[in-house]
């Protein structure tokens, strides 16, 4: 079983090798800053956001209330997805990635400048909701412009293992993410970490500024990109139409079933770099600088394995690769949860080891096969749509249902049920998108 890519190749033209990779290493960079940005805020969530903005009479209440927080940057994701979309498939990748990482950096920054409620009230909750916002705008943004700017220039044959550079952002930003809580835990007390330390991670994501700024100055606009301006030009104006329009009237199908097919990953990364960390640290009495410093280590394993499994989906082709990942989350769900209820560290990290290996099967191939789904004059549009329904329906809702569900059944088994049921739904579109384009 596999997938024909839908749209063009990429054009013959060569492209200098330095170009490729300045603009492959931008793409790269853009994605672990904004990543980085958005992780720093759920590490945050589970251990002390909900103490400082959301006082409750118990720590489950005021823990649920930093998860809802968490979930409301992932319902502001499609609101990026669309704008940018829209105007990346008429303006253009680059100026929108450029806006997006600029809203990150604000955005981030001032969540790491926010007075608490013991300070201004009722604001803190408030404002730190509506920053949480703006960051998830930018997040949506972002992914569909530094993904293009990676697979639009990527050579002949090579467009997995290029889009695979703008996915090794998740891991490299988690573990930038936990190595600075790390070390702010390290050089603070636990009283000296929840009244500052715990702003350092914010303020440092300040520096995406500067990359911003990089990309605007010195990345050229995608050579697909500029050949779809090109062939949009030559059309009377009247003729012109918008590409969110075009999506929603002829290709809705697919971007619902790109959303299915990967939201069981968005929702099992969350729940285990989020929903986990509180867990094992809240229920378990585990310590959460041995949490964080597992959940470290197996980001690092994902700079190999993404990759990998782009360069086999460029060989043996994506929907391949990508069942393969989907089958294996869909397996380990219960042994996953078997083992992290053991309290034992070494389980801990064997269990999301694990985890992680299927993770990264489907993570790695998936930029270049949303990217196929679509032509380049839409592509911005359908690949950030098909991405951001993922993520809103499978993480940004997944740690607070994590807690839910603890609460409601006293089982981790119930988590795992729910990783199993997204799983079936992943696997059931990716089928019919298989099917689909056997049928072209």
């Amino acid at each position: 079983m596999d997938m024909a890519p839908s749209a063009p190749s990429l054009p013959t033209t060569a492209l200098p090798t330095v170009n490729r990779r300045r603009v492959a290493t931008a793409a790269a960079l853009a994605s672990a800053v904004e990543w980085y940005d958005y992780f720093v805020f759920g590490i945050a969530a589970a251990l002390v956001l909900g103490d400082l903005y959301f006082p409750a009479g118990s720590s489950t209440a005021g823990v649920l209330a930093s998860f809802a927080t968490f979930a409301v940057g992932f319902l502001a994701r499609p609101i990026g997805g669309i704008v940018a979309g829209h105007l990346g498939d008429k303006r253009g990748r680059k100026p929108m990635l450029v806006l997006a990482l600029t809203l990150m950096g604000l955005a981030t920054t001032g969540i790491g400048l926010l007075p608490t409620y013991d300070t201004i009230g009722v604001a803190a909750p408030i404002l730190l909701v509506a920053l949480r916002v703006v960051q998830g705008i930018a997040v949506g943004a972002q992914w569909g412009g530094a993904m293009l700017l990676a697979t639009e220039y990527a050579p002949e044959g090579k467009r997995g293992i290029y889009g695979s550079v703008v996915q090794l952002g998740v891991p490299i930003g988690v573990v930038t993410a936990n190595t600075v809580f790390l070390l702010a835990g390290a050089f603070t007390t636990d009283t000296g970490f929840a009244a500052w330390g715990w702003r350092v991670p914010f303020l440092i994501g300040l520096f995406v500024l500067a990359l911003a700024w990089y990309i605007h100055a010195k990345v050229e606009e995608t050579p697909e990109f500029r050949e779809a301006e090109r062939a949009l030009a030559e059309k009377e104006k009247s003729e012109q139409s918008s590409p969110l329009r075009t999506i929603l009237r002829g290709h809705l199908g697919t971007v619902l079933l790109a959303g299915g097919s990967f939201a069981v990953n968005t929702a099992t990364f969350y729940i285990l770099i989020t929903g986990v960390l509180d867990y094992t640290t809240r229920e378990l009495d585990m310590k959460k600088s041995a949490v964080l410093t597992v959940s470290l280590c197996v980001s690092l394993t994902q700079l190999v394995l993404i990759p990998a499994a782009a360069a086999l989906s460029d060989r043996y082709g994506r929907i391949r690769i990508y069942t393969i990942g989907a089958i294996g989350i869909a397996a380990w769900a219960i042994p996953l949860f078997l083992l992290i209820d053991t309290g034992s560290l070494l389980w801990l990290a064997v269990a999301t080891f694990v985890a992680s290996c299927f993770l990264s099967i489907m993570y790695g191939p998936q930029a270049a096969l949303f990217a196929e789904l679509f032509t380049p004059e839409m592509r911005y549009t359908g690949a950030s749509l098909g991405y951001q329904i993922a993520a809103v329906a499978g993480g940004g809702l997944a740690p607070f249902l994590m807690v839910l569900l603890l609460e409601a059944t006293g089982t981790s088994m119930a988590v795992s049920g729910y990783i199993i049921a997204l799983s079936v739904i992943a696997l059931i579109s990716i089928k019919v998108l298989a099917g689909r384009a056997r049928s072209h």
